[in-house]
C-alpha cells in the first residue's frame, strides 16, 4: 500500500526548481551524498535547467567502502553506529563539502526495503543531513511508508524540503 501523500514528479520537479532559485539568488553550489536514493536527489536538480550555475556534483556511496573513500566517513562510526545513522548521516554531509567545490550539502542514508531492516531500523526508516559550509550539521531521522520506491520518492522530497530551509536561512 502506498502513501495517500505520495509527491509527485510534478512536485518533486517544483522543489527541485525551488532549490535552484535560492542557490542561485544566495549564490552557492550544491552536492549531494546519497546511499538510498542511489543518486535521485542529483537526478532532481540536474532535470531543471541552468542547474550548471548551481550544482556542483553528486555522490552516490551505497557501500561502507565508497561512504569512507567518497566522503571520509569513519570506519568506527560505521563499525558502531551503521551505516543507517545520526553520525554517519552527519559525516557523508560534511564530507560531501570537504571533497567538492559546493557550498551546501545534502545527504540520506536510509532502509528502503524491501528487505534489510531490523526492529530497531525498520524499513522506511532514513536518516537525512543537510549543511552550508562553515557552519554546523543537521539531522533528522524520517520513518517513511510504503514500498521502496515510496521510500526513496519521500526521501527525495523531504531532502529537497530540507535544503530548501538550509539555504534560505540567510
Amino acid at each position: 500500500m502506498q502513501p495517500a501523500d505520495l509527491p509527485s514528479d510534478a512536485a518533486l520537479q517544483a522543489l527541485a526548481e525551488r532549490i535552484g532559485y535560492l542557490l542561485r539568488e544566495t549564490h552557492h553550489r550544491l552536492v549531494t551524498a546519497e546511499s538510498c536514493t542511489g543518486g535521485w536527489i542529483a537526478k532532481a536538480v540536474t532535470d531543471v535547467a541552468g542547474c550548471s550555475d548551481w550544482f556542483d556534483c553528486g555522490m552516490a556511496a551505497y557501500s561502507y567502502e565508497a561512504k569512507q573513500a567518497l566522503l571520509g566517513v569513519n570506519p568506527h562510526t560505521l563499525e558502531t553506529h551503521g551505516a543507517v545513522s545520526r553520525e554517519t548521516v552527519i559525516e557523508m554531509v560534511s564530507g560531501a563539502l570537504v571533497h567538492s567545490g559546493a557550498s551546501v550539502a545534502v545527504a540520506v542514508t536510509g532502509i528502503a526495503g524491501p528487505g534489510g531492516g531490523s526492529e530497531d531500523k525498520p524499513v522506511g526508516s532514513v536518516w537525512i543531513g543537510w549543511k552550508r559550509r562553515g557552519g554546523y550539521a543537521s539531522a533528522r531521522l524520517f520513518q517513511f511508508d510504503g514500498d521502496r520506491d515510496a521510500v526513496r520518492r519521500q526521501t527525495v522530497a523531504a531532502a529537497l524540503r530540507g535544503l530548501a530551509e538550509t539555504v534560505d536561512a540567510r
